[in-house]
């Protein structure tokens, strides 16, 4: 079992109030401004979604599960994440534990992906990582009438792997299974401060904080994965990650790519010396 980790930390560990705050983030001012209704029509491909605590970036992930949870439930949501604590890459088969109750791995699946790609199961890169966490009391909240019928396929990825030889086997994994799939990459986008070591400019901060990620965002739109991470690599964006971004870019063939919002945790605070860089965007 994969028990949780920043439950009470990034968001509420009590059941009832976590519900009240992921409903609040998208009634928020930042956030879609109702909840998800049961259309149930069409699919979401992919999501980039962010990752911080939800009273910062919940209201800008609430725009991509708005989306997720007014589609079509797919047979699987593969969400992949970076790593913060350094353990490496690798897939998860554990139960996933939320407040919200339990979410189970499509084994099967997982077993395939692994055998074609060499990919590893590994839990100690999740066991304490929060990215992939953060994403489940969402996917909860929007399929909690089919909450039984979510299952995940969580993937930390490194700078250990080879993220186009890793794509190539999921598509083909996902053809030779029939899978019906919604890709979720898990990532924030600039990182800006002396706390992230990262400060390119001092003046006008909002501003071009805001240019950086929206620079980078173009070659997301585009689907240039290769674009998007020689951008991050010149610039030295400190995009998290980066690496499931372009994973899923090379992965899911979408014909339209939309930014529903983007703001920064210094719009929230009012402080923008140390801010961190949000964005909701789905694949259509």
């Amino acid at each position: 079992m994969r028990s949780v980790i920043v439950a009470g930390q990034f968001y509420e560990a009590n059941p009832r109030l976590l519900e009240k705050q992921i409903a609040e983030c998208f009634t928020g001012k930042k956030g879609p401004g109702e909840l998800p209704v049961s259309k149930r029509k069409g699919f979401v491909l992919g999501a980039i979604c962010p990752h911080a605590g939800y009273i910062f970036s919940g209201m800008c992930a609430a725009w991509s599960y708005k989306e997720i949870g007014e589609a079509e439930i797919p047979d699987l949501y593969i969400i992949a994440a970076p790593s913060h604590t350094g353990f490496g890459s690798g897939i998860s088969t554990d139960i996933w534990q939320t407040p919200l109750g339990e979410i189970r791995v499509d084994k099967k699946f997982a077993e395939a992906f692994m055998k074609k790609s060499g990919l590893k199961e590994n839990e100690l890169a999740h066991v304490e990582e929060h990215a992939i966490e953060v994403q489940l009391p969402f996917l909860q909240f929007v399929n909690k009438n089919d909450i039984n019928r979510i299952k995940i396929l969580p993937i930390v990825l490194s700078d250990d792997v080879d993220y186009k030889k890793l794509a190539m086997d999921l598509k083909e994994t996902i053809v030779e299974t029939g899978k019906k799939v919604c890709f979720i990459a898990s990532s924030d986008f600039t990182h800006y401060g002396h706390n992230y070591g990262y400060v390119p400019f001092t003046s006008d901060v909002p501003e071009r904080l805001y240019k950086l990620d929206a620079d980078a965002i173009k070659f997301i739109i585009k689907r240039d994965d290769e674009g998007f991470l020689k951008y991050v690599y010149e610039t030295g964006a400190t995009i998290c990650g980066a690496i499931p971004i372009a994973f899923m870019l090379r992965t899911v063939k979408f014909s339209k790519a939309e930014l529903l919002q983007y703001y920064t945790s210094g719009d929230i605070v009012g402080d923008y010396k140390s801010a961190v860089g949000y964005a909701s965007i789905v694949f259509k």
